[in-house]
């Protein structure tokens, strides 16, 4: 009898286990994500990450989504296309994901967006400009401006704001990301009036571009515009400065984190940002505050971007009222609001309609700092 009993009260041990183990699993929603955590472009696979994963705080603790606890599951692309891929392989085949976030740059987000399309895995990268990312297909977002507007803006302030007439470029010909800011500032700087005196492009990699600069500096720009990554541009500024090329220096996006690389070269230049965060507009103010709470640090254009594009997705999903890809990507297709990095609505091709603010770098309390100084909308 006692042995009849413990096997029956063992049997009933392992029933309850497997429930209680089923029950955790349908109970959470795993959401991947598909970030550069290390090498060069870190700082903005990081900061989109810390962002998602503010953003998946917040929802569970106003009870989840849709009855559910949301999970966060990080792969490390190290900025490289074909990484990326195995981490995209890794997430839908071994864990399940149908929806990823990811990745921080053009390129290595155009190696797995026709994975996504084929596979029906909804994928909203934060911060890929690149036009030809989403025409992968209808399960492929961003919550980024493109490049092209990105370009306009740069090359309508040089010209409306400061006045500039005479352009420089300088530009990594390597990357999709650099030539298509690139193209976009030389076409529109033309089509207002301005020239483009010096058109210079270098290969990925290199750290040497005094050769360009000298031909910069021989044809007297009142502009310099840098469309590259922050760790270029920290030599490139100095490396234009050493020369004597005085005139300001204008980027994008990638100049995230450049004040916490760069010198006095780069006081008084201006970037193109998805981001302020010294932003007065209440959502950006409250996620400012909650992202230095929990990370005890300034939260970026990259942060920002990452939450916005997690909030995108949770949203779709509220809207949809189901977890199934094919309803939620019609849901966010639709949707239309205030988000942390202003107003987003998608156009046909699933690009956020929003502005971009372009920040100055001042110098602050004896520190680099990014100040506010206007926002271009789209026309």
């Amino acid at each position: 009898m006692k042995k009849i009993t413990m096997a029956l009260l063992i049997a009933l041990c392992g029933v309850s286990m497997a429930f209680a183990g089923g029950a955790k699993a349908t109970d959470t929603v795993t959401i991947g994500a598909v970030f550069p955590l290390s090498g060069s472009v870190a700082f903005y696979g990081n900061e989109s990450r810390d962002g998602a994963l503010l953003a998946i705080e917040e929802i569970n603790a106003a009870g989840g989504l849709l009855g559910k606890r949301l999970v966060l599951l990080s792969e490390d692309d190290e900025g490289n296309a074909e990484k990326t891929v195995n981490a995209f392989t890794k997430l839908t085949t071994r864990d399940k994901v149908t929806f990823i976030l990811g990745s921080s740059t053009s390129g290595t987000t155009q190696a797995m967006a026709p994975l996504a399309q084929r596979n029906r895995v909804i994928l909203i990268s934060p911060s890929a400009t690149n036009e030809a990312v989403t025409k992968a297909g209808d399960y492929v977002f961003r919550a980024c401006f493109i490049d092209p507007f990105q370009g306009v803006v740069g090359a309508d302030f040089a010209y409306g704001t400061l006045g500039s007439r005479r352009a420089a470029i300088l530009y990594d010909a390597g990357a999709d990301y650099n030539t298509g800011l690139a193209e976009s500032f030389r076409n529109q700087f033309k089509a207002i009036g301005g020239q483009v005196v010096a058109d210079e492009a270098y290969q990925s990699g290199d750290v040497d571009f005094n050769a360009q600069v000298t031909r910069i500096r021989a044809n007297n720009p009142d502009v310099v515009y840098l469309p590259n990554h922050y760790n270029d541009v920290t030599v490139q500024a100095k490396q234009l400065r050493d020369q004597g090329v005085t005139c300001a220096l204008i980027g994008g996006d990638g100049w995230d984190s450049l004040i916490d690389n760069a010198g006095d070269e780069v006081l008084g230049c201006y970037w193109s940002s998805g981001f302020a965060s010294d932003t007065t507009d209440p959502k950006g103010v409250a996620f400012v505050t909650a992202f230095r709470a929990k990370y005890n640090r300034t939260a970026s254009q990259f942060a920002a971007l990452g939450y916005d594009a997690m909030m995108l997705v949770i949203d779709g999903i509220k809207a949809a009222g189901t977890f199934d890809t094919a309803t939620v990507k019609d849901a966010m297709a639709k949707l239309s609001g205030a988000y942390v990095t202003g107003n987003i609505r998608f156009d046909s091709a699933r690009n956020p309609i929003k502005g971009a603010a372009i920040l100055e770098i001042v110098r602050q309390d004896g520190k680099l700092a990014n100040a506010y100084k206007t926002t271009v909308n789209p026309k």
